[in-house]
């Protein structure tokens, strides 16, 4: 095996752990929480304000990417004012059950 070969099944072994990986939880919990994200991610073909874009569906998102992006704007790592003000409350609990609960639903 090349080199190069054996690069390509690390990187692929390392990608398919890390996509596998997920937040542990509560969907129950998170379905309670959603009720504000469903104001702006919940409306067919609701477009931002400010500064002016399409809002994303994040029903059926998956749950490391939903989880991932909200510690990113708790954080400041990503930013966006309306989200960032959002995730600002978020504990980590919160968002392992929001990310729990929007990636059980249906896309």
């Amino acid at each position: 095996m090349t080199r190069l070969q054996l690069f390509g099944l690390i990187a692929a072994a390392a990608l398919f752990a890390a996509g596998s990986a997920h937040a542990d939880g509560d969907k129950a919990a998170g379905r309670k929480l959603v009720y504000t994200c469903n104001g702006c991610h919940g409306v067919t073909g609701y477009t931002n304000a400010y500064p002016n874009y399409p809002v994303p569906k994040i029903a059926g998102q998956n749950e490391q990417y939903i989880a991932n992006a909200l510690h990113g704007y708790k954080s400041g790592e990503r930013t966006h004012p309306t989200m960032m003000a959002q995730a600002e409350s978020l504990s980590d609990k919160d968002i392992a059950d929001i990310a729990a609960y929007l990636s059980s639903l249906a896309k």
